[in-house]
């Protein structure tokens, strides 16, 4: 019921393109409750998702691996009562992290995911407290962020950037802790998805003339647009919507 680690089906893609996203989700699980935990999952994932074993999960546990979705079909068909099925369960998702795919056909071309990237490592300070960890799995490092050009032309990173670009069909945010909260993991998506719309039309007047680079900007753009409220609501619980 386990899938190991190089385990990679062919993708079912669930809603509306070309903007998808996948999850990956560690989850420690007690001994005693781990086949009812794996059994749930199953359950509740049908065929939007599968299992596989990870050797960073903190003790024993799984990965929840999902299958491409836009995001409008996440928010309303993800199955996030499965969340609160393991945490009964005594599952956490503490010291783990939550890895979210973007579908590199959702990017205009290079220049916008050039844009997304920049604006992913300009604004690392609330970056880091929305997903609430620093990671060396997940580091902003310097020579990261130096080669964002040659990441968005096409070339190859280190998996444990940030942000990695090692696959051929995806770019992995790596960033965001693991949490079996409901709002947290959507929020890691929203952050995601919002990160890719605002970057796809942002200007070189927008950046010089109205700060386009900044957070402020940014968080503006969001509060504009209630189907990120799972995102608003982290932000502002954070103190990092402005």
């Amino acid at each position: 019921m386990i899938h190991g680690y190089d385990y990679k089906p062919t993708p079912l893609f669930h809603g509306d393109g070309p903007l998808f996203v996948g999850v990956e989700l560690e989850v420690s699980v007690p001994s005693q409750s781990f086949g009812e935990a794996t059994e749930t999952a199953l359950r509740h994932l049908g065929r939007l998702g599968y299992l596989k074993e990870d050797s960073s999960i903190v003790d024993d546990g799984f990965e929840i691996v999902t299958h491409p979705m836009s995001y409008e079909w996440a928010m309303q068909r993800f199955p996030w009562n499965l969340l609160d099925a393991l945490e009964k369960l005594g599952s956490d998702a503490d010291g783990n992290g939550l890895h979210v795919h973007v579908s590199r056909e959702a990017f205009d071309g290079p220049c916008h995911l050039y844009r997304w990237m920049k604006f992913f490592y300009r604004n690392q300070p609330q970056v880091v407290a929305l997903a609430r960890r620093m990671s060396s799995h997940a580091a902003f490092r310097a020579d990261g962020r130096a080669r964002i050009k040659h990441y968005a032309k096409g070339g190859k990173g280190i998996r444990y950037h940030a942000i990695n670009t090692q696959n051929d069909t995806t770019v992995e945010v790596r960033v965001f802790a693991g949490t079996l909260n409901r709002q947290r993991a959507q929020a890691a998506i929203g952050l995601t998805v919002a990160t890719v719309e605002y970057t796809r039309t942002l200007t070189t007047q927008d950046i010089t003339q109205r700060d386009g680079w900044q957070w402020p900007a940014f968080a503006d753009w969001v509060s504009q647009r209630p189907h990120y409220a799972p995102l608003v609501a982290e932000m502002e619980t954070l103190l990092c919507a402005c």
